[in-house]
């Protein structure tokens, strides 16, 4: 297995020198640990010289995430290839987990659970059925071992071939400085694709720590990624159709967030006075969330806006393509 780990800000230093301490300790060795750089010079620089048990690249594609990550595949030698994000740190049995389920032909890819690892302390109104506002897994998800619509590109492995046959991650949908869609979603469902019988699977014990800065544990930052959320799904139904790129939400709107609802109120009658305030938030992040679909669908509708391109093979024998080259079951909603 090749470990990727995609990066783009100066600021983060101290968390991607981290995470690649992470991986070379882990009791499953990683073949090889690749570090792609996102169009920040000074930032490869220090990684080639303070990073000497990775493989340091250049985003050989446009700016994003996704770029990155295929930049990095192309330059991997093994049969899976593992995702970590630049600001998570993996546990030491985390490939060992991640590595289990492919023991199983029909499984094309693992995703692990995300624990959100607060700056502070995790605000009291912040509901858990909400953690994939900060990156992490929420309440609601499997607690063992299953079948899973889509992982999260921040902590998942993919089989090699299967990730070649759709092209990798779609350029110019994902990733984006702070710009956020759900290329990881894009990437699962046409993976599913690829071949019947196969499956994702969710292993919660491949287990990855992801770091929550103060920014994001404000109020303010909660509703517009929620809003940002409803934004990317319908991206992702204009490229996908809205059954295949919509059926876990309904799952995750109908029975994850009415049972949070509940569990608020009881623990408001239990003498936790932040219970009524984790309910209320719910229905707040439902509501933005669904407010960011349906702006996003009247702006589809009337200004036109292109598809991004179809995804192919983007990296052929020699490297990867040029810059403008376009390369079931419960869900991570938020992924």
């Amino acid at each position: 297995m090749s470990v990727i780990i995609a990066a783009f800000a100066d600021e983060r230093w101290g968390d991607l020198a981290e995470a690649v301490e992470s991986v070379s300790a882990q009791s499953y060795p990683a073949q090889e640990t690749i570090v792609v750089i996102d169009h920040n010079a000074q930032l490869l620089s220090r990684a080639r010289a303070e990073l000497p048990g990775a493989t340091v690249l250049e985003n050989a594609f446009a700016r994003g995430a996704s770029g990155a990550r295929n930049t990095g595949v192309a330059a991997s030698a093994s049969e899976v290839v593992a995702f970590l994000d630049d600001d998570a740190s993996a546990d030491p049995q985390w490939l060992e987990h991640l590595m289990g389920p492919f023991r199983d032909a029909r499984v094309i890819g693992v995703g692990g659970r995300l624990a959100p690892a607060w700056s502070s302390r995790r605000p009291g109104w912040f509901a858990p059925e909400f953690d994939w506002v900060v990156g992490a897994s929420y309440r609601g998800m499997p607690e063992r071992l299953e079948p899973i619509r889509n992982v999260w590109s921040n902590n998942m492995a993919i089989r090699r071939d299967v990730f070649d046959a759709i092209g990798g991650f779609r350029l110019g949908f994902g990733k984006t400085g702070a710009r956020s869609r759900p290329e990881d979603t894009d990437l699962c469902l046409r993976a599913s694709r690829v071949r019947g019988g196969t499956c994702w699977a969710y292993q919660p014990a491949a287990l990855a720590h992801h770091k929550v800065p103060a920014a994001r544990e404000r109020f303010g930052f909660f509703v517009r990624r929620c809003f940002a959320e409803g934004q990317g799904k319908a991206e992702l139904a204009a490229l996908l159709g809205r059954g295949s790129a919509m059926s876990s939400e309904r799952t995750y709107t109908r029975t994850v967030l009415p049972k949070g609802v509940v569990a608020g109120l009881g623990e408001t009658m239990r003498g936790d006075p932040m219970g009524l305030a984790r309910s209320g938030v719910i229905v707040l992040g439902l509501g933005a969330a669904t407010a960011g679909l349906v702006s996003e669908r009247v702006v589809r509708r009337f200004a036109r806006l292109p598809r991004p391109a179809a995804p192919h093979a983007p990296y052929p024998t020699g490297g990867p393509a040029g810059a403008d080259g376009s390369p079931t079951q419960p869900t991570a909603s938020g992924a």
